[in-house]
């Protein structure tokens, strides 16, 4: 199993943005997605995760349904808003330059600068 990761503060909500973009998901799938794409190192906890939900579903973000999970239990299935599909490409760009930035400045040597 590979190291484990620690979230960064405001990194769940686009995490969760990305999962929902993959396909509608319940709650725990979302859950479980985040964990799958991001090879295990990213674990969410619960009391975390409903909130976020909750949370994103105000802002707009994005948008439920009740219906049936494959366990035959009624669940609250979430799907991205074009608003939401906005903020995960402005999101995504945004870590993107992030990383690249910070790639560059660890990557500093003597001779470089």
């Amino acid at each position: 199993m590979p190291d484990s990761a620690e979230l960064l503060p405001g990194t769940l909500d686009v995490l969760i943005l990305k999962a929902v973009s993959l396909g509608k998901l319940h709650g725990y799938g979302v859950l479980l997605r985040i964990e799958q794409i991001s090879g295990g190192a990213l674990q969410i906890q619960q009391g975390a995760l409903y909130p976020a939900l909750y949370r994103l579903e105000h802002q707009g973000l994005i948008d439920s349904e009740w219906g049936t999970s494959d366990n035959n239990r009624k669940a609250k299935f979430y799907r991205l808003t074009v608003a939401g599909r906005k903020r995960l490409g402005e999101e995504t760009a945004s870590w993107n330059r992030l990383v690249q930035a910070i790639a560059r400045s660890l990557a500093a040597t003597p001779q470089s600068i």
